[in-house]
């Protein structure tokens, strides 16, 4: 590195002549003084330009320069050290020019180094008093020739290079320096560097800076990269305001004013700060409103803040006055300069963390932001401050930190430096983490009283990812099971071996989970925990007994109780192991557990050979399993079905032996003692191996020879002493004086009997049914063959076993396969005996539960299909007169079955066949939605059912719903309605809740049919042969859609009839009307009766007359109630108020047959009366036999008729409360009574009129009489047909399709019934007009009151002056009076005439 010396040049004034004598001299010889040891590579010549104009000539200033040059070299050279430089280096010789050395200066040091040649960097100041020399001396250099080198005293001196590299102008206390091309000035001193003042915008001379006079360094210096200004360029982000009002187009950068404002501050800010150290640019960004906040970038150097400040005056002095700008406004971001941390490094959830701004100036104030929200004091925020004259401290604590204090935190001091704004910022990054355990021990199940458990003790562990300084951990332990360990800590993990003792887990604790939570806290607040749960066992005690000791037979029921003294298991199951094979227990039905009794009980109601084995019970908890087992031995005895008889019933003749078989499978090793007990007697049996049959027979004789029926059966006992008996068999003994017709085959019988054998044995087994033969025409012919075919046969003994077997619930699905199969190839077949033994196997397997595989519910509703096809239903309708209509039991069946499939991966499969179709859902605890199933997929109809908040049905439970297109064909309903639409069920695994609802929307399959009716089946009606009802629910139409929202769940659908009666029609009007002209003309009647009684009964004859009318009226008036009682009950509710219907049915009978029965009782009166002239009979005699006759004829009929029709559930009609006709015909046990009435009166009119036509001899006919028989015969005719004939046309209407006419007329007379009774009965008699008219009189009434005073000691105590009681007392033919002193006249004729005349009038 070259060694610097600093020299000064003052130059006076030169003269021209000396100058060139000078530079002669120099030029002209060559001067020792170049001889030095000295390698000038480099000369600085610094010029001053001083402020006046005698400056040197260019030539002059450089002779001195040269001058000084030589003579500075040479007297280095001479020196022997560093001192200073003490003289002068050219005196005053060359004239008034003198080159004075100012050696005052303190940098004026010459640079001496020993050999080798050194160089050196001499730095030359020459001061200039006229700055036009400058450029001739800065081109005289350029061009002069280097190097050049010269001895001076032996040392050779060459000057490498001479160069102007600082330029200064010069006041009066400072200069204006500014360095040459290719020069700059010192890094050290960059900051110093003050521009100098310029009034113009694009001053054409490099940036000058300011120094203070005397200027003494350092000056500028080639330019490297380390020179001031040279390095990376920084950006300097700043703002202004401008004291002017803000406009919308500063907004817009297309704008004039945009433009205009951007263009012009560019242009000052460029100026401005054009001068600074490494300036490149600067650019205003955008503006922003509060007044004109202008935000702006200036790229440069390095720069100071006076360097700034000093820029801001520039920009302000140089921008146009109306910007206003504020000079107080400049604002410059430090960037880089603050030291911003976070404690701790690692931030997770819970931490209180301190982040920490520093800087090295002192700030007036601090923020801070978080996300550009600035933060404030808080509960869990807290700042603090620290300001000294060095340093600026800003702290901000934030407690509890969660993640949504992530994100970028900026701390801002603000300071100032004179009217420069000055702003330091700082910005960390935060994240905040969970803290998270992420390994730890899982749950586990561990056994309390296991040695290997109790001898190595487990042990817990949790882990993070992270290890920290300050991390600890904990352990908690919270359960009834309270066992606890020791606890370690390690690493990033820590760890819990527990101390596992047997003491600590008693049994009814066994199951019980503890939880142990690892706790794991950083130090700093956060923390995480994990809980692992242990589930702790214990071994339990299992003990099983059986309710038989260890063998049970075939047939016979016995039971196993599993018992734990361990009660919180997880499972119990059953095995049962035979031989080799292991099979679950699987019977649903045979396995009641109690859960808080820890006890399992498997009920066998009947066992076979598949139960015979030995059976584990296992309690299960967790991977724990306790058992014990039991074996049971299943001793051979034939079921009782499995036992053929023949006979099943058969005629015997007396004194005649009878054979009477039964037969078992010889496929049995016991050996069994069978008897036959014929009326309790035993005898023994014969023993005969038939093929693959044991069979056994005795010949059965009986004694006694009166007819009478007698019942036999075998039995069988095995060697446990246990027995079963077969079915009965009927013997029907024929007395000896019968003829026989029939003796075929040692079978005898009369004419009429029948005889019923078993169906026929097959190799392995027999056929399930029976034949039914009758003796007719001297033979015995088949009447009805109720044998199931081999196939179904075998089927049916299939399912018997397999409902009765422990597996059960595997083996249904191939089973049922097989049952598909054979229906499917007997698709033909005709036989009412094979359909209904299907649908029993059908019903029999349903229920079994079994997972719900596609395929196994298309097996199942396939073989439905098959027996439901429309070639069947004639099958249907002779299958459904019996007691359980087989239609009823098969939708029982598919109900039951839908009710126990369960759920494959918690799935209902969505099954459609032929005529069926099954949707459903598990309800699950995510699963919010309604159930909702559209079934469209059977033929042209569709329906959909509806179940809202089903949310509050447990968990896992099933909806399964089906829909039946064909079923609706074959189940039994009411006259003249039809299932019009598709039969939908829908069933549920657990019980529904209080506030169920189901809707349904059904499509009607026929619109022509009228008055729907929303229905379901109710199995229980009818004596439980089912029936449709259509209680619980509402019904809403809608075009061609009938919706139902009902309150349960069973099959559903709607009834409609072909005619839809009006709601108000002419029989309605007529009865409503009628009956209440009736029910007040009874009443009338009665009341009548009861005032004229007295006058009106005066004789016998007259007596009985009224005794009939009044009972008649009565009977009629209490039909007529119960029939306003029958009217109170709808169709629609007909079924659930049966009993009521039943009741109304039976008294409405009654009476109605009283009074036809008390009308038949006054014709008879008038008959003997007319006929029997001569015979006299008492008043009591007659009462007793009217009685009888009007109240005890009817009562045997209408308790004979519900006697007979009620059990089988046909004594009503299905849709009104009166007497069945459809089903058992009950309704002739009125007709035909009361049409005989009406004949009979007929008959009795007619001899009366004969009679009084063709007088007997002794018989008076004058006129007078003459015409009273004519009354007689005239109030008869009317009185009869009126009464009577009403119900002639009645019988009319029970024919279907009769003529409307008919209805209208026979509810007219039945309606008016009282009023005839009223008027031809009552008021058409002239004897109680009279009585009335003269009851109203007031002589009468005073005559009758003082009669009736004289009499109140004789009157009864029911008196006549109570109607009331009067007409209670006439009801029952009581007179109201007694008679004293006078008595009845005993001439016959007399009597009689009295009589006639009563009748009459």
């Amino acid at each position: 590195m070259p060694q610097r010396q600093f020299f000064e040049l003052a130059d006076e004034r030169a003269q021209g002549p000396k100058e060139a004598q000078l530079l002669s001299w120099i030029w002209g010889t060559p001067l020792q003084i170049w001889h030095l040891n000295l390698l000038l590579r480099v000369l600085i010549l610094r010029l001053y330009s001083k402020a006046d104009n005698n400056m040197p000539s260019p030539i002059t200033a450089a002779l001195h320069l040269l001058s000084l040059l030589a003579t500075t070299c040479f007297q280095t050279s001479q020196a022997s050290g560093f001192d200073p430089f003490t003289q002068y280096a050219i005196g005053r010789e060359v004239g008034e020019e003198s080159f004075q050395p100012e050696l005052q200066r303190q940098k004026r040091n010459v640079l001496i180094f020993d050999p080798p040649p050194l160089e050196y960097a001499i730095d030359i100041e020459v001061s200039l008093t006229n700055s036009s020399f400058l450029e001739p001396i800065k081109e005289y250099f350029r061009n002069f020739p280097l190097p050049f080198s010269t001895d001076i005293s032996d040392v050779e001196m060459t000057v490498s290079s001479i160069n102007v590299t600082t330029v200064c102008v010069t006041s009066e206390n400072e200069s204006c320096c500014s360095c040459e091309s290719g020069y700059a000035w010192p890094s050290t001193g960059c900051s110093d560097l003050i521009s100098c003042p310029s009034t113009s915008l694009a001053p054409s001379q490099p940036c000058g800076y300011t120094r203070e006079r005397p200027f003494l360094g350092p000056y500028c210096e080639p330019q490297n990269k380390d020179s001031c200004g040279m390095g990376e360029p920084t950006v300097i982000n700043m703002s202004v305001r401008l004291d002017t009002a803000f406009h919308d187009d500063l907004r817009n950068h297309s704008s004039q004013l945009y433009k205009k404002y951007k263009a012009d501050l560019d242009k000052a800010f460029n100026a401005g700060y054009g001068c600074l150290p490494g300036f490149v640019s600067a650019t205003t960004i955008d503006f922003k409103p509060g007044s004109v906040d202008v935000n702006y970038r200036v790229e440069a150097g390095s720069a100071s803040f006076h360097q700034l400040e000093h820029s801001n005056r520039l920009v302000a002095q140089y921008l146009d006055e109306p910007y206003n700008i504020v000079p107080t406004s400049f604002t410059t971001e430090i960037m880089n300069s603050t030291n911003f941390t976070v404690s701790p490094a690692h931030v997770f959830e819970g931490d209180t963390i301190h982040l920490v701004c520093e800087i090295n100036a002192t700030a007036e104030n601090t923020t801070w932001h978080h996300g550009g929200q600035i933060i404030l004091n808080s509960s869990r925020h807290s700042m603090k401050t620290d300001n000294n004259a060095a340093m600026s401290q800003a702290v901000l604590t934030i407690s509890n930190v969660t993640q949504e204090d992530s994100g970028t935190y900026t701390c801002t001091f603000a300071s100032r430096y004179l009217s420069l704004n000055l702003i330091y910022r700082g910005t960390e990054e935060i994240q905040v983490s969970p803290l998270r355990i992420i390994s730890y021990s899982n749950n586990d199940k561990i056994s309390c009283n296991s040695p290997e458990i109790q001898a190595n003790s487990p042990v817990l562990f949790c882990c993070i990812d992270l290890q920290l300084p300050l991390l600890t951990g904990d352990w908690k332990v919270n359960g009834a099971i309270n066992i606890t360990g020791v606890a370690s800590f390690s690493s990033n993990c820590t760890e819990y071996r527990l101390n596992v003792m047997d003491s600590l887990c008693l049994a009814e604790q066994s199951g019980t989970v503890t939880t142990y939570t690892c706790e794991l806290q950083t130090g700093h607040g956060a923390r995480s925990s994990w809980d692992i749960r242990i589930t702790y066992f214990r071994e339990a005690q299992v003990r099983i007994s059986s309710s038989v000791n260890t063998s049970v037979s075939v047939g016979y029921g016995f039971s196993l109780k599993c018992e734990s003294d361990v009660s919180n298991y997880d499972s119990i199951r059953w095995e049962l192991h035979s031989g080799d094979r292991i099979q679950a227990v699987e019977c649903t039905a045979c396995i009641t557990t109690n859960k808080s009794m820890a006890t399992s009980m498997l009920q066998v109601n009947t066992a076979t050979q598949d139960w015979n084995g030995t059976y584990v019970c296992t309690f299960s908890q967790g991977s724990l399993n306790n058992s014990a087992s039991v074996t049971i031995n299943v001793i051979p005895l034939p079921l009782k079905q499995h036992i053929w008889i023949d006979p099943i019933e058969a005629p015997i003749m007396c004194r005649t032996p009878q054979a009477i078989n039964c037969c078992i499978s010889a496929n049995t090793v016991e050996d069994y003692d069978v008897k036959f007990v014929v009326q309790e007697k035993e005898f023994p049996a014969e023993k005969k191996k038939q093929g693959n049959f044991l069979c056994y027979s005795y010949n059965y004789t009986e004694t006694e020879c009166r007819g009478k029926e007698l019942e036999a059966y075998c039995k069988f006992v095995n060697s446990m002493k246990q027995e079963v008996n077969s079915e009965r068999i009927q013997l029907n003994l024929i007395p000896d004086k019968d003829i026989i017709s029939c003796s075929a085959n040692n079978t005898f019988g009369r004419e009429g009997d029948v005889l019923i054998k078993s169906c026929s044995v097959l190799n392995t087994t027999f056929l399930q049914g029976s034949k039914i033969y009758k003796c007719c025409s001297k033979s015995w012919k088949m009447e009805k063959n109720d044998c199931v075919s081999e196939q179904i046969n075998s089927l049916l003994l299939m399912a018997e076993s397999l409902v009765n077997s422990p597996s059960a619930k595997t083996g249904l699905p191939n089973f049922l396969q097989n049952l598909k199969n054979q229906t499917v190839l007997l698709q033909d077949d005709n036989s009412s005996a094979n359909l209904a033994a299907v649908v029993t196997i059908l019903y029999n397997i349903s229920s079994i539960p079994v997972e719900a595989k596609e395929s196994t519910v298309m097996d199942y509703f396939t073989t439905v299909d098959v027996i439901v096809a429309d070639s069947k239903k004639e099958l249907w309708a002779d299958l459904n007169r019996g007691r359980t209509p087989t239609s009823s039991l098969l939708l029982n069946a598919v109900e039951r079955f839908s009710e126990n499939l369960l759920p494959v991966n918690n799935t209902i499969p969505h099954v459609t066949t032929e005529t069926l179709e099954l949707q459903g859902m598990v309800v699950t605890e995510q699963n919010h939605a309604d159930y909702n199933k559209d079934f469209s997929q059977l033929g042209n109809l569709t329906a959909n059912v509806l179940i809202d908040k089903i949310e509050t049905l447990p968990p896992n439970s099933t909806i399964v719903s089906v829909a039946y297109s064909a079923l609706g064909r074959i189940l039994p309903v009411n006259v003249n309605m039809y299932v019009n639409s598709l039969v939908v069920s829908t069933v549920l695994s657990c019980e529904r809740n209080q506030n169920f609802l189901i809707n349904m929307t059904f499509q009607k399959e026929n619109l022509s049919l009228k008055e729907p009716q929303c229905v379901f089946w109710d199995f229980n009606l009818n004596n439980s042969r089912g029936s449709w009802d259509n209680q619980s629910c509402t019904l809403r139409e809608e075009a061609d859609n009938v919706i139902c929202s009902c309150n349960h769940l069973t099959p559903f659908s709607i009834l409609m009839s072909p005619d839809k009666p009006a709601e108000n029609s002419v029989e309605d009007y007529i009865t409503h009307i009628g009956l209440a002209i009736s029910i007040l003309s009874l009443v009338v009647c009665i009341v009548i009766e009861s005032l004229v009684w007295k006058t009106v009964t005066n004789n016998t004859t007259s007596y009985m007359r009224h005794v009939c009318i009044l009972n008649t009226a009565t009977s009629l008036l209490i039909a007529d109630i119960w029939f306003i009682v029958t009217a109170s009950i709808s169709k629609h509710s007909m079924q659930r108020r049966r009993d009521i219907c039943v009741a109304a049915t039976f008294f409405i009978h009654l009476f109605y047959l009283c009074g036809f029965f008390w009308m038949l009782s006054l014709g008879l009166i008038l008959f003997y009366r007319l006929v029997f002239i001569l015979h006299n009979t008492s008043k009591t005699c007659q009462k007793a036999v009217v009685f009888c006759l009007g109240y005890g004829c009817p009562f045997v009929f209408a308790v004979t008729t519900i006697a007979v029709t009620l059990p089988w559930d046909t004594y009503t009609r299905k849709d009104a409360c009166w007497l069945n006709w459809e089903d058992s015909k009950a309704v002739l046990a009125f007709v035909i009574p009361a049409l005989a009435i009406v004949a009979m009166n007929l008959f009795i009119t007619a001899v009366v009129i004969i009679k009084i036509l063709r007088p007997n001899i002794g018989d008076r006919t004058n006129k007078q009489e003459r015409k009273t028989l004519f009354q007689i015969c005239k109030s008869l005719v009317i009185l009869t047909p009126l009464l009577g004939l009403t119900w002639g046309f009645g019988l009319t209407t029970i024919v279907r399709n009769s003529h409307q006419a008919f209805h209208v007329l026979f509810a007219l007379l039945n309606a008016l019934q009282g009023l005839f009774i009223l008027v031809f009965g009552t008021l058409w008699d002239n004897k109680i007009k009279e009585a009335l008219l003269k009851r109203n009189s007031l002589s009468r009434w005073s005559s009758q009151q003082t009669k009736s005073t004289s009499l109140i000691l004789v009157t009864p105590m029911f008196s006549m002056s109570y109607p009331f009681s009067r007409t209670f007392n006439n009801l029952f033919g009581k007179t109201g009076k007694y008679t004293v002193s006078s008595s009845e006249p005993s001439s016959a004729s007399t009597e009689n005439t009295s009589k006639s005349d009563s009748l009459l009038n």
